[in-house]
């Protein structure tokens, strides 16, 4: 059953790889705190984490002086993230396409692709350095 209370928290960490478990612990905590489906809670993990991976990584640089602002909230059976960076934003229309043969092999490329199949829905804005991904935090199970 899902909680009818609002909630929200806002994260800021410096761009480093470690800042991953941050948010990674943030989502575990959300997970028990609002009973969170199995299904919506792996859902959210691996989007946010690659949302937060590339903030850190593409977005700042990995400079440790820029930040990486998280804010979570959730709203009965609703929870949005927002994810934003200080990096110079980048074109989110024209990405290469990860299911392409010529990009099955390549090592990176799929975070915006895995954001946009996981969450419900996916927003870009300041030139993409800033997403927001909405989530349901249950599903119904009534065929």
């Amino acid at each position: 059953m899902t909680s009818p209370t609002k909630y929200s928290q806002k994260l800021e960490f410096a761009s480093q790889a470690q800042s991953i478990n941050i948010i990674e612990k943030a989502i575990d905590d959300l997970k028990s705190e609002f009973d969170i489906h199995e299904d919506s809670y792996g859902n959210i993990l691996v989007a946010v984490t690659e949302a937060v991976n590339n903030a850190i990584q593409h977005g700042n640089k990995y400079d440790e002086s820029k930040k990486v602002t998280v804010t979570c909230e959730v709203d009965g059976d609703r929870v949005v993230f927002i994810i934003s960076d200080e990096g110079p934003g980048f074109d989110y229309y024209n990405l290469p396409d990860p299911t392409a043969p010529e990009n099955l092999e390549k090592p990176t490329g799929r975070g915006v692709f895995l954001m946009k199949h996981l969450a419900d829905q996916v927003i870009f804005s300041e030139n993409g350095r800033v997403v927001e991904m909405y989530f349901k935090t249950h599903y119904d199970t009534v065929a």
